[in-house]
């Protein structure tokens, strides 16, 4: 563990990015209970990455073009369902304490498969841990597990500040009717900048 990889990783997790932006959608929308639960989604949707990263499964995925596009415009499609969503439902950012909470299992379906289908992630992780465990480093398989760890850890506490700082400013934001239609053409065109962006990454 350095400073160099703690720096790195918190650079990385910091920057928005799609689990990001769900995070602060769901802290907006449903308050503190929402955000933590997209928080864990969010953050569970890594998991998958760097076990395939780790156990060279990644090297497969980039090594082939069909997989890398097969799973890279399934990411696409389910960020340009979300952009379309959110600008279609009218009622999607509003705050309601009478109104029912969306379950917390399809909220962390969704955080899921927002970072599950984005192949660049397990890709970064081939590019991000060998650059700290040299592969033939005795033990290196459990120090990238362990290095891979914290990053995940370090995605929880920052998912888990975003949605929070949301949460707490929702009345305060979404009371105001402009407000919230801004806020909805926002995360819709994040959403769909980001699939755009992705649809051009190459393996």
């Amino acid at each position: 563990m350095t400073i160099a990889f703690l720096l790195t990783t918190l650079v990385v997790v910091v920057t928005p990015g799609a689990g990001v932006l769900f995070t602060l959608s769901a802290g907006l929308t449903g308050g503190r209970r929402a955000a933590l639960v997209a928080a864990l989604g969010g953050t569970l949707g890594t998991v998958p990455h760097l076990v395939a990263a780790v156990t060279g499964l990644a090297a497969l995925l980039h090594s082939s073009a069909l997989a890398f596009d097969l799973v890279k415009y399934l990411g696409v499609g389910y960020l340009l369902w979300l952009a379309f969503a959110t600008l279609r439902d009218r009622g999607a950012i509003t705050v309601d304490d009478n109104s029912p909470t969306r379950p917390a299992g399809k909220v962390i379906v969704s955080a899921v498969l927002m970072n599950l289908l984005n192949p660049k992630l397990t890709i970064f992780f081939v590019a991000f841990l060998p650059q700290f465990v040299h592969p033939e480093t005795p033990g290196a398989l459990g120090r990238m597990l362990g290095l891979g760890a914290v990053f995940t850890a370090t995605t929880l506490v920052v998912f888990v500040g975003y949605g929070l700082g949301a949460a707490a400013v929702r009345r305060r934001v979404l009371d105001r009717p402009r407000v919230a239609d801004w806020l909805r053409r926002c995360f819709a065109g994040s959403f769909l900048a980001l699939g755009l962006l992705l649809a051009r990454a190459e393996a």
